[in-house]
């Protein structure tokens, strides 16, 4: 096989976003030594409209399509991505050939005053940009004030810090990623809050022809990561979920079987629809679709058709 000359990423501008791009070039050149890996970076209409939730303005498809051009016109060859941020229905002419290994997909407790969400008194304020978020905390700590939160990483340390939250509630990975670990004051379980689908993993993009520099890329596919993704990916896209409905999705790998949980909820927590599936590895992507049916059977069609809305332009 022969070997790339040349392979230009693009990513998002933000410091979160360029670390997982240098990731993904560091490891490129180690694959290939004498390929030039460069990065253009590029600032997205998700990174532009913080006056407004992600629901409002589009959802979280609104991080990628500047990248997808670039695609598109050949002034990059791949895009690195948060996957929670990928939408499940990849348009043509685009492709996902790549997910990486997954770092922790937990969310994260990040206070200066307060060692855990059981510590925050009555009317504590808490920072998310999540609705999926939202609902779970607003389940079990309905005491708790839940106010939106945007801005890059950065941003949401600021305001915690400037003392607009009491806590605010993050991607442990993310944290972790940018050397912030020590802001963590305790991880949330997994059972008080599932997780968005991909959370806490990288998908690289292609265009769909690129058949040469899915073969390059081939060496950064983590197969267990994988098989999670596609059950998660498969529950949203049987829901059409988008960041407009608290959804959360989480496959884990038990032996050489998937466990694979989801829930859908009012974002009040008024309402929470969970189901749950267990089989085997291969069939990650059915075992997701029969958890998603399972919801709309239970009546999440009713939450997801009424907050379904169109967004902004």
């Amino acid at each position: 096989m022969s070997t790339p000359k040349k392979l230009v990423i693009a990513t998002r501008a933000s410091r979160l976003a360029l670390w997982q791009a240098e990731h993904v070039r560091d490891r490129l050149r180690a694959l290939y030594p004498d390929c030039q890996v460069e990065l253009l970076s590029m600032s997205t209409k998700g990174d532009r409209i913080l006056d407004r939730s992600l629901s409002k303005i589009g959802g979280k498809g609104l991080f990628i399509k500047e990248l997808e051009t670039a695609l598109l016109d050949g002034r990059a060859d791949l895009a690195v991505h948060s996957l929670k941020d990928v939408p499940y229905d990849v348009p043509a002419p685009f492709a996902l050939p790549v997910i990486m290994e997954r770092d922790d997909p937990r969310d994260a407790f990040v206070s200066n005053h307060y060692a855990s969400l059981a510590d925050l008194p009555h009317g504590a304020v808490v920072g998310t940009s999540s609705l999926r978020r939202e609902s779970q905390l607003r389940e079990r700590f309905a005491h708790l004030t839940i106010k939106p939160l945007r801005g890059n990483l950065d941003t949401r340390l600021a305001k915690l810090d400037a003392g607009e939250f009491d806590a605010i509630i993050l991607a442990t990975a993310g944290l972790k990623r940018l050397g912030l670990a020590e802001r963590i004051r305790s991880s949330i379980a997994i059972d008080d809050s599932l997780p968005s689908a991909g959370q806490g993993a990288l998908g690289i993009e292609t265009h769909a022809d690129r058949q040469d520099l899915q073969a390059w890329l081939a060496p950064l596919v983590c197969q267990a990561s994988t098989y999670r993704a596609q059950a998660e990916r498969a529950v949203t896209r049987v829901l059409g979920g988008s960041c407009q409905v608290p959804l959360a999705a989480y496959a884990e790998i038990e032996g050489d079987q998937l466990w694979v949980r989801a829930l859908v909820a009012e974002p009040d927590a008024s309402v929470v629809y969970r189901a749950e599936a267990r089989g085997p590895l291969a069939s990650a992507e059915a075992l997701g679709q029969q958890v998603g049916e399972d919801l709309l059977q239970q009546g999440a069609d009713e939450i997801l058709a009424r907050l379904s809305i169109p967004t902004e332009d």
